[in-house]
């Protein structure tokens, strides 16, 4: 199956109408503030459902307390709940703590004319040690190769173009849903191999509205053949007008629909038994990135293309070994005279 992480179903509507109504008032209070002060739509779900999970956690087992009024011993024993009886990873209990912590600091920062007193407590509280307990997937050419000879062999052009499309751009899978049929013409590729975008995209990050927006670059020749075979396909299509420019669409009882997350998760699902291993669509960015960087692109380059702010976070998503690093630039003579690749052969 595609790889999903890990929650506990706790939360459900009959508990939460126990819930402290203090508390309950206390998280609408900080949703809205982080909404007013522009936090992406995802980090503010995951505030929403991080905080919950503590406070159906406080009914139960902490006597329905006030969050303000929690001590450092309260916030021991839920994190001691996190590992020891909901087994969670970690990295998962990190995040939890960090939902806590943001929440704490609002009221610490922005309701010191109610609680003058307060002080964030929740950082005070040493993390659990460990790493995410889950073994990433790493993807060879040949593997995304063979998957995708078998879409195209079954004219599944579609699951083949948004997969060639992730392998392709790196792109993250919320992303991929943003691309447009009218981006793909050859006026809009650059260097003779780049596909860049005639728009700025939202990306993730810098708000909830407009996100961190930027042109997206494609590579053509791993891109242009199954765009070519979806786009024939699709154009045999009786789209509505609307849908003219969306770039995966999928037919429901309704009538025609732009594919959303949930079908792009069904899809990840499928291609996880396809290729025997735990698919998801980051690790194509990882695929894309490692791709890169062994052809010898540098990765401040890197950096560019694929968006990052930092070009540490090439270092994070090359999936090469230190040996495969070494080996390009070593051998029994001792230096080697490294011949970086061109777009073109990527």
């Amino acid at each position: 199956m595609a790889r999903k992480t890990v929650y506990n179903a706790i939360v459900n509507d009959i508990d939460w109408k126990e819930v402290n109504q203090d508390n309950k008032a206390l998280l609408e209070e900080f949703i809205e503030y982080c909404e007013s002060t522009d936090k992406s739509e995802g980090t503010v779900i995951n505030y929403m459902s991080d905080i919950k999970i503590c406070f159906i956690w406080n009914l139960k087992f902490n006597k329905n307390t006030f969050f303000v009024d929690f001590s450092k011993r309260d916030f021991m024993k839920y994190q001691n709940y996190l590992l020891n009886t909901l087994n969670l990873s970690p990295n998962r209990i990190r995040r939890l703590r960090s939902s806590l912590s943001s929440m704490a600091n609002f009221i610490e920062s922005m309701m010191d004319d109610k609680f003058e007193n307060y002080r964030n407590q929740v950082n005070r509280i040493p993390v659990p040690n460990g790493d995410d307990v889950r073994e990433k997937t790493v993807l060879t050419d040949e593997q995304v190769q063979k998957l995708l000879d078998h879409l195209v062999e079954k004219e599944e052009y579609q699951k083949a173009c948004v997969f060639a499309l992730a392998w392709s751009s790196g792109s993250r899978k919320s992303e991929l849903l943003r691309f447009k049929p009218s981006y793909f013409v050859d006026e809009n590729i650059i260097f003779g191999s780049l596909y860049k975008t005639p728009e700025k995209i939202k990306t993730k990050g810098r708000g909830r509205k407009l996100g961190k927006q930027l042109n997206k670059f494609i590579l053509a020749n791993k891109f242009k053949p199954y765009f070519d075979l979806w786009i024939e396909q699709r154009n045999k299509m009786d789209l509505p007008e609307e849908l003219r420019d969306v770039l995966f669409v999928v037919k429901r009882k309704d009538g025609w629909q732009p594919v959303k997350i949930s079908t792009l998760d069904s899809w990840s699902a499928q291609f996880s038994k396809l290729l025997e291993v735990d698919f998801y669509f980051h690790c194509l960015r990882h695929n894309f990135t490692t791709g890169l960087s062994q052809a010898g692109v540098p990765a401040s380059v890197i950096k560019e293309i694929v968006g990052w702010e930092n070009v540490a976070m090439v270092d994070i998503y090359d999936d090469q070994e230190v040996d495969d690093k070494l080996g390009k630039y070593f051998d029994e003579n001792g230096i080697k005279k490294v011949e970086s690749k061109t777009l073109e052969e990527l």
